[in-house]
Protein backbone atom coordinates (compact mmCIF):
# COMPACT_ATOMS: atom_id res chain seq x y z
CA UNK A 1 0.00 0.00 0.00
CA UNK A 2 1.53 3.17 -1.17
CA UNK A 3 1.93 6.27 1.55
CA UNK A 4 -0.75 9.16 1.65
CA UNK A 5 -0.13 12.35 -0.41
CA UNK A 6 -0.86 14.97 2.42
CA UNK A 7 -3.43 16.60 -0.30
CA UNK A 8 -5.30 13.34 0.86
CA UNK A 9 -4.31 13.83 5.04
CA UNK A 10 -6.05 17.34 4.66
CA UNK A 11 -9.04 15.94 2.67
CA UNK A 12 -9.56 13.42 5.26
CA UNK A 13 -9.76 16.75 7.69
CA UNK A 14 -12.47 18.44 5.37
CA UNK A 15 -15.63 17.96 7.86
CA UNK A 16 -13.88 17.72 11.30
CA UNK A 17 -15.28 20.82 13.46
CA UNK A 18 -14.03 19.69 17.10
CA UNK A 19 -10.57 20.04 16.18
CA UNK A 20 -8.09 22.07 14.09
CA UNK A 21 -5.01 24.69 14.30
CA UNK A 22 -4.28 26.98 17.52
CA UNK A 23 -2.69 30.23 17.36
CA UNK A 24 -2.64 32.65 20.15
CA UNK A 25 -6.73 33.52 20.26
CA UNK A 26 -7.19 32.23 16.82
CA UNK A 27 -9.25 28.66 16.63
CA UNK A 28 -10.10 27.12 13.15
CA UNK A 29 -11.10 23.93 12.88
CA UNK A 30 -9.96 21.73 10.40
CA UNK A 31 -13.22 22.18 8.08
CA UNK A 32 -12.26 26.13 8.11
CA UNK A 33 -8.79 25.66 7.51
CA UNK A 34 -9.42 23.30 4.15
CA UNK A 35 -11.96 25.95 2.93
CA UNK A 36 -9.37 28.63 3.39
CA UNK A 37 -5.84 26.91 1.83
CA UNK A 38 -8.40 25.94 -1.13
CA UNK A 39 -9.58 29.26 -1.53
CA UNK A 40 -5.71 30.04 -2.01
CA UNK A 41 -5.29 27.01 -3.81
CA UNK A 42 -7.42 28.82 -6.39
CA UNK A 43 -5.32 32.19 -6.27
CA UNK A 44 -2.06 30.48 -6.68
CA UNK A 45 -3.55 28.66 -9.43
CA UNK A 46 -4.42 32.07 -10.88
CA UNK A 47 -1.33 33.97 -10.54
CA UNK A 48 1.41 31.12 -11.00
CA UNK A 49 2.98 31.01 -14.75
CA UNK A 50 2.37 27.87 -16.19
CA UNK A 51 5.08 28.04 -17.94
CA UNK A 52 7.63 27.90 -15.05
CA UNK A 53 8.45 25.55 -11.93
CA UNK A 54 4.98 26.66 -9.58
CA UNK A 55 7.24 27.53 -6.50
CA UNK A 56 5.90 29.78 -3.85
CA UNK A 57 8.47 31.11 -1.01
CA UNK A 58 7.10 31.55 2.58
CA UNK A 59 9.41 33.93 4.54
CA UNK A 60 7.35 33.55 7.92
CA UNK A 61 7.06 32.53 11.67
CA UNK A 62 5.17 29.62 12.33
CA UNK A 63 1.53 31.63 12.01
CA UNK A 64 -1.83 30.20 10.79
CA UNK A 65 -0.85 31.78 7.46
CA UNK A 66 1.98 29.22 6.83
CA UNK A 67 -0.32 26.31 7.54
CA UNK A 68 -2.89 27.66 4.85
CA UNK A 69 -0.07 28.12 2.45
CA UNK A 70 0.80 24.60 2.66
CA UNK A 71 -2.50 23.87 2.80
CA UNK A 72 -3.07 26.04 -1.06
CA UNK A 73 0.48 24.08 -2.49
CA UNK A 74 -1.05 20.34 -1.42
CA UNK A 75 -4.47 21.47 -3.36
CA UNK A 76 -3.27 23.10 -6.01
CA UNK A 77 -0.03 21.62 -7.23
CA UNK A 78 2.23 24.07 -6.51
CA UNK A 79 5.90 23.68 -4.57
CA UNK A 80 7.16 25.39 -1.33
CA UNK A 81 10.34 27.07 -0.71
CA UNK A 82 10.97 27.55 3.25
CA UNK A 83 12.59 30.51 3.63
CA UNK A 84 14.66 30.47 6.44
CA UNK A 85 13.98 33.93 8.59
CA UNK A 86 17.80 34.04 9.86
CA UNK A 87 19.27 34.89 6.40
CA UNK A 88 19.23 37.98 4.86
CA UNK A 89 20.48 40.29 1.96
CA UNK A 90 22.28 38.50 -0.96
CA UNK A 91 22.17 35.35 0.81
CA UNK A 92 18.50 35.38 0.91
CA UNK A 93 18.12 36.54 -2.62
CA UNK A 94 20.17 33.68 -3.83
CA UNK A 95 18.23 30.95 -1.94
CA UNK A 96 14.94 32.87 -3.80
CA UNK A 97 16.93 32.58 -7.51
CA UNK A 98 18.26 29.28 -7.08
CA UNK A 99 15.17 27.57 -5.68
CA UNK A 100 12.90 29.25 -8.75
CA UNK A 101 10.39 31.14 -6.83
CA UNK A 102 8.03 32.87 -8.60
CA UNK A 103 6.19 34.41 -5.77
CA UNK A 104 7.61 34.78 -2.53
CA UNK A 105 4.57 35.13 1.07
CA UNK A 106 6.18 37.25 3.75
CA UNK A 107 4.61 39.35 7.20
CA UNK A 108 5.66 42.40 8.21
CA UNK A 109 7.80 41.63 10.69
CA UNK A 110 10.10 39.90 8.08
CA UNK A 111 9.68 42.11 4.99
CA UNK A 112 12.31 43.85 5.93
CA UNK A 113 14.73 41.36 5.16
CA UNK A 114 13.77 41.83 1.70
CA UNK A 115 14.00 45.56 1.27
CA UNK A 116 16.80 46.56 -1.71
CA UNK A 117 17.30 43.16 -2.40
CA UNK A 118 17.16 42.00 -5.99
CA UNK A 119 14.97 39.55 -6.96
CA UNK A 120 14.14 40.31 -10.59
CA UNK A 121 10.46 39.32 -11.46
CA UNK A 122 9.78 37.48 -8.42
CA UNK A 123 6.44 39.10 -6.59
CA UNK A 124 6.74 39.74 -3.17
CA UNK A 125 3.62 39.34 -0.75
CA UNK A 126 2.87 40.87 2.35
CA UNK A 127 -0.27 39.15 4.16
CA UNK A 128 -0.50 41.63 6.70
CA UNK A 129 -1.52 44.09 4.29
CA UNK A 130 -4.87 45.27 2.93
CA UNK A 131 -3.27 43.84 -0.67
CA UNK A 132 -3.50 40.44 0.12
CA UNK A 133 -7.24 40.41 1.53
CA UNK A 134 -7.94 42.36 -1.98
CA UNK A 135 -6.12 39.55 -3.95
CA UNK A 136 -8.63 36.77 -1.71
CA UNK A 137 -11.55 38.54 -1.90
CA UNK A 138 -12.94 37.09 -5.55
CA UNK A 139 -12.12 33.18 -4.22
CA UNK A 140 -14.30 33.55 -1.37
CA UNK A 141 -16.34 30.12 -1.67
CA UNK A 142 -13.94 28.36 -4.25
CA UNK A 143 -14.31 25.07 -5.81
CA UNK A 144 -11.19 23.24 -6.21
CA UNK A 145 -10.49 20.21 -7.70
CA UNK A 146 -7.46 18.91 -5.80
CA UNK A 147 -3.96 18.75 -7.80
CA UNK A 148 -3.79 14.41 -8.81
CA UNK A 149 -0.54 14.69 -6.46
CA UNK A 150 0.95 11.09 -5.73
CA UNK A 151 3.59 10.64 -2.81
CA UNK A 152 6.90 11.10 -5.14
CA UNK A 153 5.79 14.47 -6.41
CA UNK A 154 7.67 17.06 -4.69
CA UNK A 155 5.76 19.25 -2.04
CA UNK A 156 8.71 21.48 -0.62
CA UNK A 157 11.94 22.57 -1.03
CA UNK A 158 13.95 22.95 2.48
CA UNK A 159 17.32 24.61 2.64
CA UNK A 160 20.10 22.76 4.42
CA UNK A 161 24.06 22.86 4.34
CA UNK A 162 25.64 20.31 1.91
CA UNK A 163 29.31 18.91 1.71
CA UNK A 164 30.41 21.74 0.15
CA UNK A 165 28.89 24.32 2.44
CA UNK A 166 27.35 26.11 -0.12
CA UNK A 167 23.00 26.20 0.62
CA UNK A 168 21.45 23.52 -0.84
CA UNK A 169 17.75 23.02 -1.70
CA UNK A 170 16.65 19.22 -0.04
CA UNK A 171 13.85 18.06 -2.62
CA UNK A 172 11.28 17.08 -0.06
CA UNK A 173 8.41 14.66 -1.75
CA UNK A 174 4.94 14.36 -0.27
CA UNK A 175 6.15 10.75 1.34
CA UNK A 176 9.40 12.78 2.84
CA UNK A 177 5.97 13.71 5.13
CA UNK A 178 3.71 11.38 5.37
CA UNK A 179 5.51 8.14 5.67
CA UNK A 180 7.38 8.97 8.63
CA UNK A 181 4.49 10.85 9.91
CA UNK A 182 2.04 8.04 10.06
CA UNK A 183 4.86 5.80 11.29
CA UNK A 184 5.57 8.21 14.16
CA UNK A 185 1.83 8.86 15.25
CA UNK A 186 1.32 5.02 15.28
CA UNK A 187 4.65 4.35 17.23
CA UNK A 188 3.54 7.12 19.88
CA UNK A 189 0.13 6.23 19.58
CA UNK A 190 -1.29 9.57 18.67
CA UNK A 191 -4.44 10.07 17.90
CA UNK A 192 -7.94 12.42 17.35
CA UNK A 193 -7.52 13.60 21.02
CA UNK A 194 -4.19 14.42 20.80
CA UNK A 195 -2.64 18.11 20.16
CA UNK A 196 0.87 18.87 18.86
CA UNK A 197 2.57 21.51 19.72
CA UNK A 198 5.07 23.19 16.76
CA UNK A 199 7.40 25.62 18.35
CA UNK A 200 10.56 24.93 15.58
CA UNK A 201 10.53 27.12 12.45
CA UNK A 202 8.65 25.70 9.95
CA UNK A 203 11.09 26.20 7.10
CA UNK A 204 12.97 23.75 8.77
CA UNK A 205 12.70 19.97 8.35
CA UNK A 206 12.04 19.34 11.96
CA UNK A 207 8.83 21.15 12.34
CA UNK A 208 7.68 20.08 9.20
CA UNK A 209 7.96 16.60 9.62
CA UNK A 210 8.02 15.59 13.76
CA UNK A 211 5.40 18.25 13.93
CA UNK A 212 2.91 19.95 11.19
CA UNK A 213 2.65 16.29 9.46
CA UNK A 214 2.25 13.81 12.22
CA UNK A 215 -0.34 16.48 13.47
CA UNK A 216 -2.22 15.83 9.88
CA UNK A 217 -1.49 12.06 10.53
CA UNK A 218 -2.74 11.55 13.56
CA UNK A 219 -6.18 13.66 13.07
CA UNK A 220 -5.52 15.40 15.96
CA UNK A 221 -4.99 18.85 16.43
CA UNK A 222 -1.85 21.60 15.92
CA UNK A 223 -0.62 24.35 17.98
CA UNK A 224 1.42 26.46 16.71
CA UNK A 225 4.08 29.35 18.27
CA UNK A 226 5.47 31.89 16.15
CA UNK A 227 8.80 31.60 17.83
CA UNK A 228 10.09 29.28 20.36
CA UNK A 229 10.44 30.68 23.97
CA UNK A 230 11.70 28.63 26.83
CA UNK A 231 9.70 30.60 29.79
CA UNK A 232 6.66 30.52 27.22
CA UNK A 233 6.85 26.43 26.38
CA UNK A 234 4.81 25.04 29.65
CA UNK A 235 1.62 28.02 29.68
CA UNK A 236 1.26 26.74 26.22
CA UNK A 237 1.44 23.35 26.95
CA UNK A 238 -1.33 23.61 29.34
CA UNK A 239 -3.38 26.39 27.66
CA UNK A 240 -3.65 24.39 24.39
CA UNK A 241 -3.75 20.54 26.63
CA UNK A 242 0.04 20.03 24.25
CA UNK A 243 0.28 15.79 24.13
CA UNK A 244 3.26 15.96 21.89
CA UNK A 245 6.34 18.37 20.98
CA UNK A 246 8.98 18.27 19.06
CA UNK A 247 12.62 20.07 19.29
CA UNK A 248 15.64 19.90 17.82
CA UNK A 249 19.20 20.23 20.57
CA UNK A 250 19.17 23.47 22.39
CA UNK A 251 15.59 24.68 23.07
CA UNK A 252 15.76 21.83 25.40
CA UNK A 253 18.28 22.67 27.76
CA UNK A 254 16.69 26.10 27.29
CA UNK A 255 13.57 24.77 29.23
CA UNK A 256 15.34 22.72 31.19
CA UNK A 257 17.06 26.09 32.40
CA UNK A 258 14.21 27.64 33.17
CA UNK A 259 13.08 28.01 37.64
CA UNK A 260 11.54 24.92 38.70
CA UNK A 261 8.20 25.31 40.11
CA UNK A 262 6.57 22.77 42.09
CA UNK A 263 3.76 22.15 39.66
CA UNK A 264 5.58 21.34 36.48
CA UNK A 265 4.89 18.18 36.68
CA UNK A 266 1.00 19.16 36.52
CA UNK A 267 0.80 19.21 32.77
CA UNK A 268 -0.92 16.91 29.74
CA UNK A 269 2.52 16.46 27.40
CA UNK A 270 3.09 12.92 27.67
CA UNK A 271 5.80 12.62 24.94
CA UNK A 272 9.06 15.19 23.38
CA UNK A 273 10.64 13.86 20.29
CA UNK A 274 13.31 15.09 18.50
CA UNK A 275 17.38 15.24 17.88
CA UNK A 276 20.68 16.20 19.75
CA UNK A 277 19.33 16.36 23.03
CA UNK A 278 22.44 15.21 26.02
CA UNK A 279 21.28 12.58 28.21
CA UNK A 280 21.12 14.73 31.40
CA UNK A 281 18.81 17.58 29.90
CA UNK A 282 16.35 14.80 28.33
CA UNK A 283 16.44 13.30 32.13
CA UNK A 284 15.75 16.26 33.76
CA UNK A 285 13.22 17.38 31.64
CA UNK A 286 11.73 13.98 31.98
CA UNK A 287 12.04 13.95 35.92
CA UNK A 288 10.37 18.12 35.83
CA UNK A 289 7.65 17.55 33.83
CA UNK A 290 6.85 13.76 33.53
CA UNK A 291 7.01 13.26 29.96
CA UNK A 292 9.11 10.62 28.04
CA UNK A 293 11.96 12.41 25.77
CA UNK A 294 12.78 10.32 22.48
CA UNK A 295 15.83 11.22 21.08
CA UNK A 296 16.80 9.97 16.95
CA UNK A 297 18.81 10.97 14.90
CA UNK A 298 18.07 12.30 10.90
CA UNK A 299 18.77 14.96 8.43
CA UNK A 300 16.61 16.96 5.80
CA UNK A 301 18.20 14.72 3.12
CA UNK A 302 16.66 11.68 4.84
CA UNK A 303 18.47 9.36 3.59
CA UNK A 304 19.67 7.71 7.45
CA UNK A 305 17.49 7.89 10.47
CA UNK A 306 18.66 6.29 13.57
CA UNK A 307 15.83 5.80 16.53
CA UNK A 308 16.16 5.65 19.42
CA UNK A 309 15.92 2.61 22.31
CA UNK A 310 14.92 2.14 25.68
CA UNK A 311 18.21 1.02 27.71
CA UNK A 312 20.76 2.73 25.46
CA UNK A 313 23.89 3.84 26.62
CA UNK A 314 24.12 7.30 27.70
CA UNK A 315 24.82 9.37 24.40
CA UNK A 316 24.10 7.06 21.95
CA UNK A 317 21.85 7.68 19.20
CA UNK A 318 20.06 4.22 18.95
CA UNK A 319 21.70 0.97 17.06
CA UNK A 320 22.89 1.09 13.84
CA UNK A 321 19.99 0.00 11.92
CA UNK A 322 20.05 -2.57 9.33
CA UNK A 323 22.11 -1.40 6.06
CA UNK A 324 23.47 1.28 7.24
CA UNK A 325 27.23 0.79 7.91
CA UNK A 326 30.12 2.87 9.20
CA UNK A 327 32.54 2.85 6.85
CA UNK A 328 36.06 4.14 6.74
CA UNK A 329 36.34 7.38 4.73
CA UNK A 330 39.61 5.92 2.10
CA UNK A 331 39.23 2.30 2.16
CA UNK A 332 35.20 1.44 2.18
CA UNK A 333 35.08 -1.15 4.22
CA UNK A 334 33.80 -1.31 7.65
CA UNK A 335 34.99 0.02 10.76
CA UNK A 336 35.59 -1.89 13.61
CA UNK A 337 34.11 -1.39 16.92
CA UNK A 338 35.24 1.66 19.57
CA UNK A 339 36.89 0.23 22.42
CA UNK A 340 36.89 2.28 25.76
CA UNK A 341 39.16 2.83 28.72
CA UNK A 342 38.04 2.23 32.20
CA UNK A 343 36.97 5.87 32.00
CA UNK A 344 34.70 5.60 29.11
CA UNK A 345 36.78 7.12 26.56
CA UNK A 346 37.50 5.71 23.64
CA UNK A 347 41.03 4.69 22.92
CA UNK A 348 40.99 3.43 19.35
CA UNK A 349 39.13 6.50 17.70
CA UNK A 350 41.09 6.53 14.12
CA UNK A 351 40.07 3.30 13.37
CA UNK A 352 36.38 2.78 14.73
CA UNK A 353 35.20 6.48 13.33
CA UNK A 354 34.07 6.88 10.32
CA UNK A 355 31.16 8.10 7.67
CA UNK A 356 27.42 6.85 8.45
CA UNK A 357 26.53 5.26 4.83
CA UNK A 358 23.43 3.41 3.57
CA UNK A 359 24.24 0.59 1.73
CA UNK A 360 21.21 -0.27 0.64
CA UNK A 361 20.44 3.34 -1.26
CA UNK A 362 19.29 6.30 -0.81
CA UNK A 363 16.60 5.90 1.41
CA UNK A 364 14.03 9.17 1.34
CA UNK A 365 16.92 11.20 -0.27
CA UNK A 366 14.73 12.42 -3.62
CA UNK A 367 18.03 14.64 -4.58
CA UNK A 368 18.52 18.54 -4.40
CA UNK A 369 17.15 21.14 -6.52
CA UNK A 370 18.99 21.97 -9.90
CA UNK A 371 21.83 20.60 -8.23
CA UNK A 372 23.77 17.02 -10.20
CA UNK A 373 27.02 18.27 -8.89
CA UNK A 374 25.50 17.75 -5.10
CA UNK A 375 23.36 14.54 -5.81
CA UNK A 376 26.09 12.83 -7.29
CA UNK A 377 28.25 13.49 -4.18
CA UNK A 378 25.81 12.21 -2.05
CA UNK A 379 24.87 9.31 -4.32
CA UNK A 380 28.13 7.18 -5.22
CA UNK A 381 28.06 3.87 -6.24
CA UNK A 382 24.06 3.20 -5.26
CA UNK A 383 25.10 4.11 -1.59
CA UNK A 384 23.78 7.18 0.52
CA UNK A 385 27.11 8.69 2.04
CA UNK A 386 25.78 11.05 5.00
CA UNK A 387 28.67 12.94 5.54
CA UNK A 388 28.40 12.37 9.23
CA UNK A 389 31.02 10.77 10.96
CA UNK A 390 30.20 7.92 13.81
CA UNK A 391 31.31 4.77 15.52
CA UNK A 392 29.45 2.13 17.28
CA UNK A 393 29.90 0.20 20.06
CA UNK A 394 30.50 -3.87 20.57
CA UNK A 395 26.83 -3.90 20.92
CA UNK A 396 25.80 -1.98 18.05
CA UNK A 397 25.44 1.29 20.03
CA UNK A 398 26.11 4.64 17.86
CA UNK A 399 27.64 7.88 18.82
CA UNK A 400 27.89 11.08 16.65
CA UNK A 401 31.39 12.08 16.31
CA UNK A 402 30.54 14.70 14.07
CA UNK A 403 30.15 16.06 10.34
CA UNK A 404 32.77 16.18 7.70
CA UNK A 405 33.34 18.00 4.66
CA UNK A 406 32.86 21.58 6.74
CA UNK A 407 29.68 21.00 8.66
CA UNK A 408 28.76 22.15 11.74
CA UNK A 409 25.62 22.12 13.56
CA UNK A 410 24.37 25.19 15.86
CA UNK A 411 21.53 25.20 17.49
CA UNK A 412 19.63 22.51 15.53
CA UNK A 413 20.62 23.22 12.19
CA UNK A 414 23.87 22.23 9.87
CA UNK A 415 25.89 25.32 8.88
CA UNK A 416 28.72 25.14 6.21
CA UNK A 417 32.36 26.79 7.07
CA UNK A 418 33.32 27.71 3.91
CA UNK A 419 30.66 30.56 3.15
CA UNK A 420 32.02 32.16 6.88
CA UNK A 421 35.27 31.58 5.76
CA UNK A 422 34.63 34.07 2.45
CA UNK A 423 32.45 36.56 4.84
CA UNK A 424 35.06 36.25 7.35
CA UNK A 425 37.84 37.26 4.65
CA UNK A 426 35.80 40.68 4.05
CA UNK A 427 37.76 41.91 7.35
CA UNK A 428 40.82 43.69 5.89
CA UNK A 429 42.70 43.03 9.01
CA UNK A 430 42.91 39.03 8.61
CA UNK A 431 45.37 37.34 5.39
CA UNK A 432 43.34 33.80 6.32
CA UNK A 433 41.07 32.11 7.97
CA UNK A 434 39.60 28.85 8.83
CA UNK A 435 36.04 28.14 10.38
CA UNK A 436 35.25 25.05 12.49
CA UNK A 437 33.11 23.80 14.99
CA UNK A 438 34.14 22.66 18.63
CA UNK A 439 31.87 21.30 20.79
CA UNK A 440 29.64 23.33 22.62
CA UNK A 441 28.72 23.06 26.20
CA UNK A 442 25.32 22.29 26.27
CA UNK A 443 24.66 20.34 22.90
CA UNK A 444 25.81 20.60 18.95
CA UNK A 445 28.80 22.88 17.53
CA UNK A 446 29.77 26.73 18.32
CA UNK A 447 31.44 28.38 15.78
CA UNK A 448 34.99 28.97 15.37
CA UNK A 449 37.74 30.55 13.68
CA UNK A 450 41.43 30.72 13.35
CA UNK A 451 42.23 33.89 11.50
CA UNK A 452 45.99 34.81 10.44
CA UNK A 453 46.64 38.91 10.81
CA UNK A 454 47.50 40.82 8.51
CA UNK A 455 51.28 41.06 8.66
CA UNK A 456 52.24 43.89 10.64
CA UNK A 457 48.98 44.11 12.14
CA UNK A 458 48.21 43.13 15.52
CA UNK A 459 44.33 41.46 15.93
CA UNK A 460 42.19 43.85 17.02
CA UNK A 461 39.09 42.16 18.88
CA UNK A 462 36.71 45.23 19.11
CA UNK A 463 37.14 45.83 15.24
CA UNK A 464 36.42 42.43 15.05
CA UNK A 465 33.11 42.38 16.83
CA UNK A 466 31.89 45.93 15.08
CA UNK A 467 33.04 44.07 11.56
CA UNK A 468 30.47 41.33 12.08
CA UNK A 469 28.14 42.95 13.02
CA UNK A 470 28.13 45.29 9.87
CA UNK A 471 27.74 41.82 7.73
CA UNK A 472 24.44 41.76 6.16
CA UNK A 473 24.79 38.41 5.16
CA UNK A 474 26.38 36.67 7.93
CA UNK A 475 23.09 34.46 9.67
CA UNK A 476 23.19 34.68 13.95
CA UNK A 477 24.30 31.38 13.67
CA UNK A 478 27.17 31.76 11.93
CA UNK A 479 28.74 34.71 14.00
CA UNK A 480 31.92 32.74 15.35
CA UNK A 481 31.83 32.92 19.21
CA UNK A 482 35.67 31.75 19.34
CA UNK A 483 38.55 33.55 17.72
CA UNK A 484 42.33 31.85 17.72
CA UNK A 485 44.61 33.93 16.58
CA UNK A 486 47.56 32.21 14.78
CA UNK A 487 50.97 32.96 13.00
CA UNK A 488 50.91 29.77 11.32
CA UNK A 489 48.15 26.70 10.07
CA UNK A 490 48.70 23.13 9.83
CA UNK A 491 48.79 22.08 6.52
CA UNK A 492 49.59 18.79 4.29
CA UNK A 493 52.06 18.23 1.88
CA UNK A 494 49.66 19.97 -0.57
CA UNK A 495 48.89 22.93 1.79
CA UNK A 496 45.41 21.95 2.66
CA UNK A 497 45.00 23.52 5.84
CA UNK A 498 44.29 20.64 8.49
CA UNK A 499 41.02 22.08 9.95
CA UNK A 500 40.90 18.49 11.88
CA UNK A 501 43.57 19.55 14.02
CA UNK A 502 42.46 22.95 14.80
CA UNK A 503 38.76 21.43 15.67
CA UNK A 504 40.70 18.84 17.73
CA UNK A 505 43.11 21.28 19.48
CA UNK A 506 39.82 23.59 20.49
CA UNK A 507 40.98 26.54 22.84
CA UNK A 508 43.84 24.14 24.22
CA UNK A 509 46.45 25.77 22.53
CA UNK A 510 49.28 28.53 23.05
CA UNK A 511 47.64 30.97 20.61
CA UNK A 512 45.47 33.72 22.09
CA UNK A 513 41.98 32.63 21.96
CA UNK A 514 39.49 35.57 22.14
CA UNK A 515 35.70 34.79 23.34
CA UNK A 516 32.13 36.09 22.89
CA UNK A 517 29.11 34.62 24.59
CA UNK A 518 25.95 34.48 23.47
CA UNK A 519 24.16 38.47 24.42
CA UNK A 520 27.47 40.02 25.18
CA UNK A 521 29.22 42.77 22.55
CA UNK A 522 32.58 42.72 22.91
CA UNK A 523 34.89 39.85 22.57
CA UNK A 524 36.95 38.95 25.96
CA UNK A 525 40.67 37.02 26.06
CA UNK A 526 40.27 33.40 27.00
CA UNK A 527 41.31 32.85 30.88
CA UNK A 528 41.68 29.98 32.76
CA UNK A 529 38.39 30.71 34.63
CA UNK A 530 36.93 31.09 30.47
CA UNK A 531 38.27 28.04 29.25
CA UNK A 532 36.70 25.37 32.34
CA UNK A 533 33.32 27.75 31.54
CA UNK A 534 33.72 26.10 27.84
CA UNK A 535 34.62 22.70 28.57
CA UNK A 536 31.78 20.30 27.48
CA UNK A 537 29.50 18.69 31.21
CA UNK A 538 30.71 15.37 29.30
CA UNK A 539 33.71 12.99 27.66
CA UNK A 540 33.49 9.88 26.28
CA UNK A 541 31.15 7.55 24.90
CA UNK A 542 28.09 9.99 26.27
CA UNK A 543 29.22 13.22 24.70
CA UNK A 544 27.79 14.17 21.87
Amino acid sequence: MSAPTLTDLLEQLAEVDDRGLRFEDVELSWREHVVLSRRRAALLRDLLDETSPPHIGILMDNIPEFSLLLGAAAFSGAVVVGLNTTRRGEALACDIALADCQVVFTEAAHSALLEGVELGDVRVIEIDTPEWTTMLAPYTGAVVEPAATSPGDLFMLIFTSGTSGDPKAVRCTHRKFTEPAAMLAARFGLGPDDTVYVSMPMFHSNAMIAGWSIGLAARGSIALRRRFSASGFLPDVRRFGVTFANYVGKPLSYIVATPERPDDHDNPLRIMYGNEASAAHAAEFARRFGARVIDGFGSTEGGISIASVPGAPAGALGRLPEGVEILDPETGLPCPPAEFDADGRIVNADAATGELVNVRGPGLFDGYYANPAADAERLRGGRYHSGDLAYRDAEGFVYFAGRSSGWLRVDGENLGAAPIERILMRYDGVAQVSVYGVPDRQVGDRVMAAVIPVAGKDFDPVAFARFLEAQTDLGPKQIPSLIRVCREFPRTATFKVLTRSLAAERWHCSDPVWVRERGDSEFRLLSAELTHLLEPATTGPSAR
